[in-house]
Order: C-alpha cells, then sequence, then structure tokens
C-alpha cells in the first residue's frame, strides 16, 4: 500500500510540475504555427503543398484559422493593442502591408530577410520588413462562359454593358473599395495611365449605373465562389486564385487579363507572435521550396515568387498566366503611396454609398 501511495503521490506531482508548466510556458511548450489564412480553396492549396510537407518534416504543426481580410487585419491589430496575441502569422495584401498601419501590428522581417538577399531565382523584394511574399495574382473580371451566345465579356466597360452581356453582376464589398472604384473609371473611358490618383466622384457615379444589377456584393471569397456556383451572378469582379478554383470544378468560368489588377499578398508575423522561431521556420520553408509554392499556384493559377517554382509547372498552369502582352497592355498596377494615403477617405465614401 506505501508503494502505491507514493507512486499515486509522484504521478500527483508530476501532473501539477507539468500543469505549471503549461500555464506559464504554454506558448514555448505549443509545437505549432498559428496562421490566419482567407479559408477556403486557398488555404486547401497552402495546405496541401506547404503546411503539410513542413509538418511532416519538422513535426510542427499548423493550426488555422478563417476570416476575411479586414477581420484579419482588426483581429491582429486589436491582439497586438491588448498584449494578448494568440496568432503568429497573417496574410495580408500587398498594398496593405506597406502601410503605417501594417508596421504597428507587424514584426519587422529584416533581419529574417538578410538570409535570401541576393537569390538569383527571388525577385529583391520577395522578403522585406513587411513579410514574405506568398504569390503574385490578379483581380479581374471573371464570367460563366455558358451564360452568353457569341461573344464574351473582356473589359470593365463590357461589364457594364448589362443589355449586350445580361445576368448579375458581382463586386466585393470589404474595407478596401479601391478596385471597384478603378474598375468603374476604366469603364467610363480613364486611360490605365491616368487611372491614379482614382476619382471618388466619377467612380461612384458611374457605379450609380451598374448597382441595380449587382446581385453580390461579397466579403469573402468564399461568397463570391458560391455566388457563381450556384448561378446568382454572371460576371463579377473576383480573385483569379478563385475563378480558378472555380474551373477546376469543372464549372464554365473564364477570365479576361484585359480587366485585371495586378495583386500580391503577403505573409507576416505578428508583434509578440507566440510561436516565433516556429512560425519563420514556416516562412523560410515557403522561400526556400519551389515545389511547394509550383503546386500552390498550379491549383490556384498565381505566379509563385521563385522562378525555379514556375519553371516546376505544367505548361498547362503557365499557360493561365498573364502574358507579356497582358502585362504590358492591360493589367493595372496599384498605386500603393496612393491608396494608403487616401485609404479612409475611400472607405468613408463608399460606405455612404453602399448603404
Amino acid at each position: 500500500m506505501r508503494t502505491g501511495t507514493k507512486y499515486r503521490r509522484r504521478v500527483v506531482s508530476n501532473l501539477a510540475a507539468c500543469l505549471l508548466l503549461g500555464v506559464t510556458g504554454g506558448a514555448a511548450l505549443a509545437n505549432e504555427v498559428v496562421v490566419a489564412t482567407t479559408g477556403g480553396a486557398y488555404e486547401k492549396a497552402l495546405r496541401e503543398a506547404w503546411f503539410d510537407p513542413f509538418t511532416r518534416q519538422t513535426g510542427i504543426r499548423i493550426v488555422t484559422v478563417a476570416g476575411s481580410n479586414s477581420q484579419m487585419r482588426s483581429k491582429a491589430a486589436a491582439m497586438v493593442a491588448a498584449d494578448n496575441v494568440t496568432w503568429d502569422l497573417f496574410m495580408q495584401g500587398e498594398i496593405q502591408a506597406s502601410s503605417d498601419q501594417h508596421r504597428q501590428v507587424a514584426q519587422d522581417l529584416s533581419d529574417f530577410c538578410r538570409q535570401f538577399a541576393g537569390r538569383a531565382d527571388l525577385p529583391g523584394d520577395t522578403c522585406t520588413p513587411a513579410g514574405v511574399r506568398l504569390l503574385s495574382n490578379a483581380t479581374l473580371l471573371s464570367f460563366r462562359s455558358d451564360a452568353f451566345k457569341g461573344a464574351t465579356p473582356e473589359t470593365w466597360a463590357d461589364m457594364w454593358d448589362t443589355q449586350r452581356f445580361p445576368g448579375g453582376r458581382a463586386f466585393p464589398n470589404f474595407d478596401d473599395p479601391w478596385r471597384v472604384m478603378a474598375a468603374a473609371l476604366l469603364a467610363d473611358g480613364v486611360p490605365r495611365s491616368a487611372l491614379f490618383p482614382l476619382d471618388i466622384d466619377r467612380a461612384l457615379a458611374k457605379l450609380d449605373q451598374i448597382r441595380p444589377a449587382v446581385s453580390l456584393w461579397w466579403k469573402t471569397g468564399d461568397q463570391s465562389v458560391q455566388g457563381m456556383r450556384n448561378g446568382d451572378y454572371s460576371i463579377g469582379q473576383i480573385w483569379l486564385s478563385r475563378a480558378q478554383a472555380l474551373k477546376n470544378e469543372g464549372l464554365p468560368v473564364a477570365w479576361s487579363y484585359k480587366a485585371s489588377f495586378l495583386v500580391s499578398d503577403r505573409i507576416a508575423l505578428l508583434k509578440q507572435a507566440p510561436n516565433r522561431e516556429n512560425a519563420l521556420k514556416l516562412a523560410a520553408f515557403w522561400l526556400n521550396s519551389p515545389e511547394a509554392q509550383a503546386k500552390v499556384c498550379e491549383a490556384l493559377s498565381c505566379t509563385p515568387p521563385s522562378a525555379a517554382a514556375i519553371a516546376l509547372m505544367s505548361p498547362q498552369a503557365r499557360a493561365t498566366m498573364p502574358s507579356s502582352d497582358d502585362v504590358k497592355t492591360y493589367l493595372v498596377v496599384p498605386d500603393s503611396q496612393w491608396i494608403n494615403a487616401h485609404a479612409a477617405r475611400m472607405l468613408e465614401r463608399w460606405n455612404a454609398w453602399i448603404r
């Protein structure tokens, strides 16, 4: 009996010690990384090509939380302000990643990025203090190819032409309205070279014309996908990665680079991230794994950061990328500096208009 009693006491003592360690050093003990993503097909591609191979190699588990970009920004800012950070990495658009607000919540990665300086396969801005580039993509005009007979829509002016191309329309409605305003201005005849600074009054006036045809104001990529899958709209401004996911399902979906904005996504490290070192290992794994990048962009029709990854992609996947003529003639590269400087005014005007 005494032996049993001593054994039980030892077990209780060890358990108490473990519990104490869990309370005082839980973040250090957690063999994981918490990543905030936009969910859906995007997260699925990242998990299969990046997260799961990383876990198999390192034993570090990837825990994901999903939300819209605006939700991620708000949550990240709130956690840092409250000194209660539970995420490690979060996804951020290239434009927002260059803003003052981003610098207030994201850890400066200058030291981390030095190991990638001079890499021949990576552009010089792949790893910056603001974060690591995940991929380059497009927000563009996408449509159901079975909705029209004969000609199909190609330009933003075509999206406004509800007589020639009937059916519902879809636009994003979150805290980043520049791309909707820019599309309206291009549809109204503003040349690409004169797009910025955006004429907000003219853009909203043009949007007044198409508003009755808009059947979906989507807030997340999944909403845009589900809307097209259900036939809720025939033409929409959506992310190319989501359009490609629909096409991969076998749906009759097409898109036009003649109505497109070039955008990139970064993954950023939060200040006070509880699993900082594991998170940096995950980021390094991405930049050091052309195979993972190629697999993601095969699924999402994106451009990976590494030239070596592009070489690994199939001819069919490379064919979906914008051509040099598309880039030269049609694709709009947004003015990040202007957008960030006028973000609050644009959002105020947008919220007043959309109500």
